[in-house]
């Protein structure tokens, strides 16, 4: 059964950073795709940053230079680390987990089936 477990959420300031992290059980790590989306009150759900089985990343453009996506194996956990953070980063962090399929889009909630119970950060100005 698959387990994601979001931590490290919180609560920074403008240009601050964050990092949160993902931990895996129950799923091949080596074979899914990993991401994290996020959602804001009142907002959908958009995806923030994936990475492929191989290490491929994907960043929805307004996080590009600022948020970096990886994975340890030894911890089979997928880390996400937020630098220069903006008020409109703020939002539930979930975590996800998906296989290869063709015509997946990697940043769309609709690819992936497992999810954890999400993270809350706060960025305030």
């Amino acid at each position: 059964q698959a387990r994601l477990a979001e931590s490290g959420g919180g609560s920074v300031l403008t240009g601050g950073s964050l990092k949160v992290s993902c931990d895996v059980s129950g799923i091949s790590f080596s074979s899914n795709y990993m991401a994290w989306f996020r959602q804001a009150p009142g907002k959908e759900r958009e995806g923030v940053a994936a990475i492929s089985p191989g290490g491929t990343t994907y960043y929805k453009d307004s996080v590009k230079g600022r948020f970096t996506i990886s994975k340890d194996l030894a911890k089979v956990s997928v880390d996400l680390q937020m630098n220069d953070l903006k008020p409109e980063d703020t939002g539930m962090y979930y975590c996800a987990a998906g296989e290869w399929r063709f015509g997946a889009v990697w940043l769309s909630p609709d690819s992936y089936p497992y999810w954890g119970q999400g993270t809350p950060v706060t960025v305030s100005s």
